[in-house]
């Protein structure tokens, strides 16, 4: 019997130093997903460059590209740009698991005839989306 408890004590211990964290897993599958997918035409005034994730604060970082018509700050209507990226967010069963444990979600739009301009940000918490 005690034979069969240290075996099922060391099992139990080696299962779960396999599990990795919700953060190590959220690093993961925002580096698979770039790799796989990024970048990404979106429609002919939209490209993903990548998704991100940053351990230390527990962030999503999702970055676009804007090209064409949206290349331009005067067509921008940032109430309404964050408004339907918040509907997404909640609607978003892919990620329940990180808005249950609080995680935030950054959206970033840069310029592509200036690359260096950020056109549109926003961040989203816990308290944006719950």
């Amino acid at each position: 019997m005690r034979k069969f408890i240290i075996l099922l004590s060391t099992a139990m211990l080696c299962l779960s130093s396999c599990q990795e964290s919700l953060e190590e897993r959220a690093a993961k599958e925002a580096a698979t997903y770039t790799k796989k997918n990024c970048p990404q035409v979106m429609s002919d005034m939209l490209d993903m460059d990548s998704m991100t994730f940053d351990k230390s604060t527990h962030t999503f970082g999702y970055h676009y590209t804007m090209k064409n018509g949206l290349d331009n700050e005067e067509v921008m209507r940032p109430e309404a740009m964050r408004q339907e990226l918040l509907e997404g967010i909640k609607n978003m069963t892919s990620a329940r698991a990180y808005m249950d444990e609080g995680y935030c979600f950054r959206y970033v739009y840069r310029s592509q005839k200036n690359p260096g301009k950020i056109l549109f940000e926003t961040l989203f918490t816990e308290k944006d989306y719950q």
